[in-house]
């Protein structure tokens, strides 16, 4: 499965949480604020996040927008689900900061009450943001419950995460092929011409609508991963909307689908080496440190020729090996546990492996996936390209990455496969400066694998305004990991001060 852009690392703790909210109860309007009226939802949130502060106050609203940005009198709406967590008194505060957890496919509103107060161990809390601004998010259209796409099938789902990532015959590539195939048909069957509306650039008008609600003349945005792509192409539509914008985990815009994809099996090996190394520094917390990068290839073979059984009866495939390895590269944090799932699987217990490779699936106990991320996920990448590889072209970049990324080349490129496929017509995104918008900071992580770092310096180009910040550690995205980072982000997002172009924070 093609996964260009993912959500962040301290997104995957929703994933662990696996909360369906009830409906907010509905709560005076101010009469200074925007027409919106906003309802208390804090109970949702607290299922999302059972720790979060009984003294935050959380608030639920639905933005109405054009169905279609394009023809926007025809009369037919979505309505943009919308979140905001804010401290004290919301009059004192300095305006909104609008975010965007990633994706695409993650709902702003599951990830805002972890982002706001993560569990211990688990991410740097924006508390200084807090005091001066109310958070924002929203679930982008297709997302949650804004408008939700939901055409793929559990058992699909399944068959897609379990599928060999490198299938090596004929006949079993043929079959991935009619397996998304199946998937497309399903998905273009029930939305029809409606697929090309969940694109990127009619969600970036989106964020311009929230903004107008909430009030605030100017947009002040905290982007992460495909939120990143989000924030660029705003940029570029609304260059004189700009407040401040702050991207972490860059995507390149400019990057055609064969370029992305082989971006993210370059970073992912990349991440799987930093990961060997570390491994075999740290015997005492990796029991594979004899031979790491062995033990994974290894178990990922066992699940292709002789594959064991988990304790819920599923068949521990190749598919499940790889997709539990390819979480665990998402933060450090992960690193520990990996070390110890590929361990465990090695004498015969699947437990821990399927249950990292849940976490990235957002699939329960009972086999059920919680979200819709991934129809979403599908309907918003294939809508954003306009020229996919054709399937004879993904069968040779297949073979091709076997060789150069051996690990994650195979699964990166037959990704593809699902937008090669895909029956919606595509609406893509602009690719050029923001013109008239003040500058904006970039951020990058040297180990981060599924955005690789060499896009930070790419987008900030692209942008023509970008400054780039680097933090020199692991995993996806940097904000909630380095307090550096943090200071400089929230210098530029309260205060307005740029950080010098090329600064870098050091690795924990």
């Amino acid at each position: 499965m093609h996964r260009r852009v993912t959500i962040p690392a301290v997104a995957l703790l929703l994933v662990l949480s696996g909360c369906v909210p009830d409906a907010p109860e509905p709560i005076p309007t101010p009469d200074d604020e925007a027409s919106v009226a906003w309802e208390d939802c804090f109970a949702e949130a607290r299922e999302t996040n059972p720790q979060l502060d009984r003294d935050l106050s959380v608030e639920c609203t639905t933005v109405t927008v054009p169905k279609d940005w394009g023809d926007p009198d025809n009369g037919e709406t979505f309505g943009i689900a919308v979140m905001r967590i804010y401290t004290g008194d919301l009059a004192d505060k300095q305006g909104s900061v609008l975010t965007n957890p990633g994706g695409p496919g993650g709902s702003g509103l599951t990830w805002l009450p972890l982002f706001v107060q993560p569990p211990a161990g688990m991410g740097l809390a924006p508390t200084e943001l807090m005091d001066r601004f109310a958070l924002v998010t929203f679930d982008p259209r297709g997302v949650g419950k804004s408008a939700p796409v939901e055409c793929i099938s559990d058992a699909d789902l399944d068959a897609q995460f379990a599928f060999d990532p490198d299938p090596v015959s004929q006949a079993d590539f043929d079959e991935l092929v009619e397996l998304n195939r199946r998937i497309g048909e399903g998905c273009g069957n029930k939305y029809g011409d409606d697929l090309r509306l969940y694109s990127t650039v009619q969600t970036a008008r989106d964020m311009d609508a929230i903004r107008a609600a909430l009030g605030d003349e100017k947009l002040t945005y905290l982007g992460f991963s495909y939120g990143t792509l989000l924030g660029a192409v705003y940029a570029q539509l609304f260059p004189n909307n700009v407040r401040a914008l702050a991207l972490d985990g860059a995507v390149d815009p400019t990057a055609g689908p064969i370029e992305a994809s082989e971006g993210q099996a370059m970073g992912f090996e990349r991440a799987l080496a930093n990961f060997v190394e570390w491994c075999q520094s740290n015997r005492a917390r990796c029991p594979i440190a004899d031979n790491p990068r062995g033990a994974i290839a290894a178990q990922i073979e066992r699940g292709r020729v002789s594959p064991i059984q988990g304790p819920d009866g599923r068949t521990v495939t190749a598919g499940w090996v790889l997709w539990g390895v390819i979480l665990s590269l998402y933060s450090q944090n992960f690193w520990p546990v990996l070390g110890q799932a590929i361990d465990q699987l090695r004498n015969g217990d699947a437990t821990l492996i399927l249950l990292l490779a849940d976490a990235y699936a957002d699939r329960d106990e009972n086999g059920r996936y919680r979200s819709n991320q991934f129809d979403a996920f599908n309907a918003i990448n294939c809508a954003d390209e306009a020229d996919y590889p054709s399937i004879d072209e993904i069968r040779a970049l297949q073979a091709q990455w076997r060789t150069e990324y051996p690990v994650f080349g195979p699964a990166l490129a037959t990704g593809l496969l699902a937008c090669a496929v895909w029956p919606g017509e595509p609406d893509p995104y602009p690719t050029g400066p923001a013109t008239g918008a003040p500058e904006i900071v970039v951020i990058g992580t040297t180990g981060d694998p599924a955005t690789p770092y060499e896009s930070t310096q790419k987008l900030a180009d692209m942008l023509g305004v970008g400054v780039v910040v680097t933090w020199e550690g692991e995993g996806h995205t940097a904000y909630s990991e380095s307090r550096c980072i943090q200071r400089a982000v929230d210098d530029y997002l309260i205060d307005l001060i740029v950080p010098e172009d090329g600064l870098t924070c050091p690795a924990r």
